[in-house]
Formats: C-alpha cells, sequence, structure tokens
C-alpha cells in the first residue's frame, strides 16, 4: 500500500488540520468531530499535559506520524516539556515520569497492548491514583485518540516522518 492516500482531503484550506484532512470529506460529520475533540481537551479533569501524555503514547502504538509530530500549545503551557515527551518515546519510560504519569503510560499501553487483560495490581493503582470521573476520562481520551490516529493512518498518504510542529487544538 506505501504512503499513497487512499482517500483525498477537500479541495479547499481552511486552515484547520481536521477540516482539511480526509475527514473533511464528509463536512456533515466534522462539527460533531470537532466538539468532541474540544471536550476531550477542554471539559474533562484531567490537565492537559496529562491528556497529551497519553496522546503521545497512543501515537507510539498506532504509528500515526502525524499524531506523533504534533504538540499541542495547551499541553506545553500545561507543562509537558520535549525531554517528557523523549521519555514516553521509550519502550519502558519509567524514569523521569512521576508516579501518576507512569500509571497513565501502563494505561494507554494496556489499552492497546490487551485491552481485556488489565491486571488487578494496575486496576488499584489506577484507582488509587484517580478518582473516578479522571479515570473515566483517561478512558475515554484514550479510546479517542486511538481510534482517530488509527483512522489518520488507514486513510493512508502519511509521510515516512515529519518534524514536530506545535499547533493548537482544532476547533
Amino acid at each position: 500500500m506505501g504512503n499513497a492516500a487512499r482517500v483525498s482531503p477537500p479541495a479547499g484550506n481552511t486552515g484547520n488540520v481536521i477540516r482539511d484532512s480526509a475527514l473533511g470529506i464528509v463536512p456533515e460529520t466534522l462539527d460533531h468531530y470537532l466538539a468532541l475533540n474540544a471536550a476531550i481537551w477542554d471539559a474533562g479533569p484531567l490537565g492537559a499535559a496529562e491528556v497529551e501524555l497519553a496522546r503521545l503514547r497512543n501515537a507510539r502504538h498506532t504509528g500515526c506520524v502525524l499524531c506523533q509530530a504534533v504538540r499541542y500549545d495547551v499541553a506545553i503551557a500545561d507543562g509537558l516539556t520535549e525531554d517528557k515527551v523523549q521519555v514516553i518515546r521509550q519502550d519502558d519510560p519509567a524514569a523521569g515520569l512521576s508516579a501518576r504519569e507512569q500509571l497513565i503510560v501502563a494505561f494507554v499501553d494496556q489499552y492497546n497492548l490487551d485491552p481485556a487483560g488489565i491486571s488487578q495490581q494496575l486496576q488499584q493503582a489506577l484507582l488509587a491514583a484517580f478518582s473516578e470521573a479522571e479515570l473515566l476520562h483517561l478512558s475515554l481520551l484514550v479510546a479517542w485518540f486511538n481510534g482517530s490516529s488509527r483512522c489518520a493512518v488507514a486513510l493512508g498518504g502519511m509521510p515516512e516522518e515529519m518534524p514536530r510542529l506545535e499547533i493548537s487544538v482544532p476547533r
């Protein structure tokens, strides 16, 4: 299949990374998609740096080059550093992460590698470190990012690599 896109983006350029992607060929869904994306970032109890940490760890699993290259400005403003991003790209990113961040990584890894096989130990650690609302937010955002990045990869046309790109959350 290579890097040839299987779907083409719309002809116009709006400057919105989502509207200008292949998702823009179905414009009647975009407002709903963008509203859910904004809610993932704005309406949950987890901070933007934690959301971004989960998003980037998920991108490592799905192989979405765009997702791996993007850094959201709200996460950077919330304290996510490029050093921390490099840590979560490692196979075993324990060093340099707080216990809470390590649990976020463990949850994302579990979701991607064996979602039904979560251990009682990980469950208990998550319940001790996060509120029910935070766990729900984490679960929903991982599912959202996983589906979105897999969709991007499946549509094709992804470059082999991209430079780091800081953008605002598409709305």
